[in-house]
């Protein structure tokens, strides 16, 4: 468990109740607690929903950190861009819950395509 903590760099949180912890602190013990499990694949649904944007960006630093030390792979379910733009190397845009295009946030962002390029209008 310590070192679960560490990684998330929440150590100090070992003895806290989860009402003493902020939003992107919970965010963070959620990561620890997967990461115990050693998994090859981690899911992420809208990681950083509600977050003040430095928060944010940090948890999709931790993401990526943790990805490169553990060597997972993660599929990142998000309506932010910003977040897609940061942690992606893929990208996949659903439209009706179908597969609508899909490469990376430079190819998408260059798309001609009028259901696609409404995204990336203030990007």
């Amino acid at each position: 468990m310590k070192e679960a903590l560490e990684n998330v760099g929440l150590e100090e949180t070992a003895d806290m109740y989860p009402s003493e912890l902020s939003g992107g602190m919970r965010r963070r013990i959620g990561l620890a607690r997967t990461l115990i499990l050693k998994p090859e694949i981690v899911l992420y649904d809208e990681p950083t929903t509600g977050l003040d944007p430095i928060t944010g960006k940090e948890i999709v630093e931790l993401i990526l950190r943790l990805q490169k030390k553990y060597g997972t792979s993660s599929v990142i379910i998000s309506h932010d861009l910003n977040v897609a733009k940061l942690a992606a190397n893929r990208i996949a845009v659903l439209i009706d819950g179908r597969n609508h295009a899909e490469g990376s946030y430079d190819e998408l962002h260059a798309l001609d395509d009028p259901q696609v390029a409404p995204f990336f209008i203030f990007m």
